[in-house]
């Protein structure tokens, strides 16, 4: 036990304020258990804060805003990469990302290749929803996210200023790649910006 707290203790002077911290991390330093309760010691004295089951964060301050705690969205990134998995933002935080809605959600929707998961962070829910390799492969910084956020809405009854809004932002992204993820999209989301895009 002892032996598993002085290797994390150490490792934890090489990191940088705000750095995630995983349980994988600190395999190799002692037993499962003898990590997880040095884990919790250092929570306990406050080196490092536990923001979900299996994942820390050593401390940061900002002298005007006080202590900084890592985004929803840095965590599930910083998830991806540890776990060498692709994810795609989906849903109401796809929608919200475009600036097509207002509404802040309170569960950030993630497709990914890797394996399914609901995450906790604080009042924050990160799920990671299994999906295809089609869409995954999505290439544009905007027809990606917009082609995933038209599949939760209802195509049929969209209003003029939301409509106008995809469009403005499809014409601002790469022609190349606009026509590689069309030829991914579903196909009522095909027809659907393929029209929108011909409307004067």
């Amino acid at each position: 036990m002892e032996k598993a707290h002085t290797i994390i203790n150490n490792s934890l002077s090489k990191k940088k304020p705000g750095e995630l911290l995983f349980l994988s991390d600190f395999k190799g330093a002692g037993s499962d258990a003898a990590i997880r309760q040095s884990l919790s010691r250092l929570v306990r004295a406050g080196r490092i804060k536990r923001i979900a089951h299996g994942i820390y964060y050593l401390p940061k301050t900002d002298p005007l805003l006080g202590e900084l705690h890592p985004s929803a969205e840095e965590i599930a990134q910083k998830i991806a990469a540890k776990e060498r998995v692709r994810i795609q933002p989906s849903g109401a935080y796809a929608l919200n990302k475009l600036g097509l809605s207002t509404q802040v959600p309170t569960r950030l929707v993630y497709l990914t290749d890797g394996p399914q998961r609901l995450i906790t962070v604080g009042k924050m829910k990160i799920r990671f929803k299994a999906t295809t390799a089609k869409k995954l492969s999505l290439k544009g910084d905007l027809s990606k996210l917009i082609i995933l956020a038209l599949d939760e809405l209802d195509l049929k009854n969209m209003d003029e200023r939301r409509e106008a809004r995809i469009k403005d932002l499809l014409l601002k992204e790469d022609p190349k790649k606009l026509k590689h993820d069309l030829s991914l999209a579903p196909g009522r989301t095909h027809d659907y910006i393929v029209k929108l895009l011909k409307q004067k």
